[in-house]
């Protein structure tokens, strides 16, 4: 049942009082979450590791997503359809792992109520949310961690420090990519449809018929995602804002099709270009290919830093071949378990989180720009005129 305004208004007042509580070294956080997906699943497998913590409530339109989250908290938490049912809770912070076009809606809402927030990335559907979301937290006391994990993870933060101490000489050139392939690696699993609420699914989105590809590929569908742009280059883009000290293009190409899947609506096979002050920015990807993953080079006058998720290689320009590389650096643990630990950090400590709410909204940024110069013509300058 969703709550009256008047009791949603009183648990609100009762839970940002509690967001004030003074926390202790081991201290449990009490936690509420919102979209109880795969996504979800890592998130709570990583806040596992890094402090006490106890799930209070579990929200989600699909059942057995709710029993899940339930059972992993050893039947002490509620389940609930609406997800401002969980945000009347006396929770400290929620985890928000929703798909794209529910993020700002309900981050806005928890911040409202008091809570801090954990966003899953991208935190925008649109342009236009980015100066609403950014307005919600700065007009809070609350946190909000954007979940853009690179930024807390070693090896990521020591090869920002190299770039931005001119390790590199002069970054003119900085490459992304990212290659998956939804044919091979991604199975499709039943769905009890019974068990579905579809229209609170669909949300603010259109109306329209339940498919099962909808569903389980929502992020190749506008109405509720951005394609590759949103969900891959947005981890990579904002690498490089961090790195370069610079977060928003000027002017944006993007060469892209429909090759495989054709029931999508996004591209599923992208060239991408972005020009930054002093620097462009390359992207590709394809989501039927694999091989390579995903990763970003910067390349400098100097040397050439090669970086992705396990890991990093410096190779220096002019060096005879048997000293190159000459410099490496190897991840020893998935980076969202360190992104996790710094928020429940900041959750104590009430200190800015490694991703505040700007940069998840310029990471997201360039991905909808690239959309857009994807949507008219393939190209288009930044800011657009008139």
């Amino acid at each position: 049942m969703t709550p009256t305004r008047r009791s949603f208004l009183i648990a609100s007042g009762v839970t940002a009082l509690a967001s004030t509580r003074v926390f202790g070294a081991n201290d449990t956080i009490r936690l509420g979450v919102i979209g109880a997906g795969q996504r979800m699943k890592g998130l709570l497998d990583a806040a596992e590791k890094v402090g006490p913590y106890q799930i209070v409530a579990v929200s989600d339109v699909y059942g057995p997503h709710r029993d899940a989250v339930r059972d992993r908290s050893n039947g002490l938490a509620t389940t609930h359809l609406d997800y401002r049912e969980v945000l009347a809770k006396d929770v400290d912070a929620v985890i928000i792992a929703s798909p794209d076009h529910w993020h700002v809606q309900m981050a806005v809402d928890a911040l409202k109520a008091g809570k801090d927030v954990y966003l899953e990335k991208p935190v925008t559907h649109t342009l236009e949310q980015g100066a609403v979301l950014t307005k919600a937290v700065r007009s809070s006391k609350q946190i909000l961690q954007c979940g853009m994990q690179q930024r807390s993870w070693t090896h990521f933060r020591d090869a920002v420090d190299l770039i931005q101490a001119g390790s590199l000489g002069r970054v003119a050139q900085v490459r992304t990519y990212w290659w998956q392939n939804y044919r091979r690696d991604w199975v499709k699993k039943p769905i009890d449809q019974q068990a579905l609420d579809w229209k609170l699914w669909l949300g603010s989105a259109p109306d329209q018929a339940y498919t099962q590809e909808k569903l389980l590929h929502w992020r190749w569908f506008w109405n509720f995602g951005g394609g590759a742009m949103t969900d891959l280059f947005t981890h990579w883009i904002d690498i490089v804002h961090w790195a370069m000290k610079a977060d928003q293009p000027q002017h944006a190409q993007m060469l892209a099709d429909k090759y495989i899947f054709d029931e999508w609506d996004c591209p599923d096979t992208i060239q991408a270009a972005f020009r930054y002050p002093g620097f462009d920015v390359v992207y590709e990807g394809m989501m039927a290919s694999s091989i390579d993953d995903g990763g970003i080079e910067f390349r400098g006058t100097d040397a050439t830093l090669k970086i992705n998720r396990a890991g990093f290689t410096l190779y220096r320009e002019g060096a005879p071949r048997d000293e190159n590389p000459v410099l490496s650096a190897r991840s020893y643990r998935d980076g969202t378990i360190d992104h996790m630990e710094n928020f429940f950090n900041c959750i104590k400590s009430r200190k800015e989180p490694n991703a505040p709410v700007e940069t998840g909204v310029a990471a997201a940024r360039a991905g909808h720009i690239g959309n857009l110069a994807y949507s008219h013509g393939g190209q288009v300058a930044w800011p657009m005129k008139g």
